[in-house]
């Protein structure tokens, strides 16, 4: 079965990430996926929203596959978080609405792609986070910092990364992040389908043009941040981290 399933249901084209075993975490093919969805949404004027979720109950997407990180350098990592980039911008940019519909661990790849849709319905069961700073130490691109920042906020922001904890789903209700707070997962199908519907019945062009507007404003003016991302990434802290992270083990850190 596919690690990624595309599947379009009437006017809805729904991704599901399909490796519960793995708690859902991305490859670099299932990136490219979500990016070739995007493409797909665009091409169909039958399709009027894009939905993004997790299959197994207990993830929405859990970070990216540590195995993809393996003998990465500073180089190595800037061309990650352009990936990256690329493909949240491609999300971003997508003309018909998108929604991610939050179940579980919503972490780090994955909460960079549930902040990039439009609209978030979790259920209270639902953590979101970017541990890295206990994790693996690496570090997030300047783009997807201020996806964060625009989202929750500096302090919230700041919090969440330097503390390295997950934040429940009231928090993140109350910081408006997520746009429902529904109890379980059959509520979630449920005010899925409503929303779902309700964006299927609007004006596409007015709705593109808020996306557009929006997205414009939070792009302007960021700064390059390249020789931040090599620094981390190509440091011996990320590079014995990667490799404690395959042997369960927890990583020590000297700064290096």
């Amino acid at each position: 079965m596919s690690d990624l399933l595309v599947e379009q249901d009437g006017p809805v084209l729904q991704v599901t990430f399909n490796r519960p075993q793995a708690h859902n975490a991305l490859t670099f093919a299932m990136y490219e996926g979500v990016h070739d969805a995007c493409e797909k949404a665009d091409a169909d004027p039958d399709i009027r929203v894009l939905v993004l979720r997790g299959a197994g109950g207990k993830s929405f997407v859990s970070g990216t596959d540590i195995a993809q990180f393996d003998g990465f350098d500073g180089a190595a990592g800037v061309a990650y978080e352009e990936r990256m980039t690329r493909i949240l911008r491609r999300l971003e940019d997508t003309a018909v609405p998108t929604v991610a519909a939050v179940d579980g661990y919503c972490v780090g790849g994955g909460l960079a792609l549930a902040a990039t849709c439009d609209l978030r319905i979790a259920t209270r069961a639902a953590r979101f986070g970017v541990p890295i700073a206990r994790t693996l130490g690496n570090c997030l691109s300047v783009d997807t910092t201020a996806l964060l920042v625009a989202h929750l906020g500096r302090s919230r922001a700041m919090d969440m990364l330097l503390r390295a904890r997950l934040f429940d789903a009231d928090e993140v209700h109350a910081a408006g992040f997520v746009t429902q707070l529904v109890d379980d997962s059959a509520a979630l199908d449920a005010a899925l389908a409503e929303t779902v519907a309700t964006l299927a019945s609007h004006a596409p062009l007015s709705m593109w043009a808020t996306k557009q507007t929006l997205t414009r404003l939070r792009r302007a003016g960021l700064p390059d941040a390249d020789d931040i991302v090599a620094r981390v990434y190509g440091s011996a802290d990320f590079a014995t981290a990667v490799a404690a992270f395959a042997r369960k083990e927890r990583a020590t850190w000297t700064g290096e």
